[in-house]
């Protein structure tokens, strides 16, 4: 058995959990075309039946796929979603799962990162993550501070976090493969400060220079920067007015998973945080809007009501 046969094997038995009887959705686009045909076909003597789908790539993360990928989404037992960008974050995933479909995303994979990421020990990054989301759950109040100048707080009250642990067993559950996050979205409309992307956007990549990105009563008033930051702006503007919101905090808790450019991984990067931005009604929120962008911090330190979880980087949990 190779090595991808058997990190793909890993990700669709020990993570999404599939079983003979059950009928599997493999969704490509063309730029991960060929590498979800290989892992389709390693899926094949492992479900009654596995479907694959293919279209054109989207045009940003969290555009909503064409018919009838929805409604196929809906009708099987379990997605598989190998794509360039994001459905993590639309209504297609929304109402597979809210059916009982089990669906696992995988945006921007590489056959390098599937094979590094999924030999990590994801029981022990379920219990780690488990652990984070509770820790954010219980807190009323986030600050982020980065040594590149981030200095945001995030009102986090009553709001459930989310455990991304990689484990997508039980019906109607979701989340990344690889994993190793958990995350909320702040309260709606009262984030305020600065948020310096010193390490990845999606969507973008790698940055060559720091993006500054000034918030104001939870929405985006200011970008600054190079060449990147300008096209981020522009991405943004292009989506509209919801694009602007401060959708996402999140925390890596995945010891694998290393600083690449493609979101998939960077956002699960132990000791980094992540905010995001747009779409958040898969966390509670009302701002639906086709975008949902991660913002990577590095060496961050990260209070929760003034306790520090997160210290230049450094794990206290």
């Amino acid at each position: 058995m190779s090595d991808l046969e058997r990190a793909a094997r890993q990700a669709l038995v020990t993570c999404l959990g599939l079983r003979p009887e059950e009928t599997l959705l493999v969704l490509a686009d063309t730029p991960l075309a060929e590498l979800a045909r290989q892992i389709a076909r390693v899926a094949t003597p492992l479900a009654r039946e596995v479907v694959y789908l293919e279209y054109a790539p989207r045009q940003r993360n969290g555009e909503e796929p064409p018919a009838p990928v929805p409604t196929v989404m809906r009708l099987v037992d379990a997605v598989l979603a190998i794509t360039s960008r994001s459905i993590t974050h639309t209504k297609a995933r929304r109402e597979a799962t809210a059916v009982g479909a089990r669906v696992a995303t995988m945006p921007g994979i590489t056959e390098d990162m599937l094979v590094r990421t999924m030999n990590a020990d994801y029981e022990a990054i379920a219990a780690r993550t488990e652990h984070v989301a509770q820790l954010l759950t219980q807190a009323q109040v986030a600050r982020v501070t980065t040594p590149k100048g981030t200095d945001i707080t995030l009102p986090i009250a009553g709001i459930r976090a989310i455990a991304s642990t990689g484990l997508i067993r039980q019906k109607g559950q979701w989340g990344n493969l690889p994993s190793g996050e958990a995350y909320l979205m702040p309260e709606e409309g009262k984030a305020q400060g600065v948020i310096v992307v010193d390490g990845a956007l999606a969507g973008i990549g790698m940055l060559e220079e720091p993006v500054r990105v000034t918030v104001e009563n939870g929405l985006v008033t200011n970008i600054e920067g190079g060449t990147q930051a300008r096209d981020f702006a522009k991405q943004m503007a292009e989506a509209g007015p919801g694009a602007r919101n401060v959708a996402e905090l999140g925390v890596g808790t995945n010891p694998a998973a290393r600083l690449t450019g493609r979101i998939l991984e960077d956002e699960k990067v132990l000791g980094t945080v992540h905010i995001a931005f747009g779409n958040n009604v898969s966390m509670g929120g009302t701002v639906d809007v086709p975008f949902h962008v991660d913002g990577i911090l590095l060496n961050p330190t990260l209070f929760l009501d003034g306790e520090p979880i997160l210290v230049d980087g450094v794990p206290r949990f």
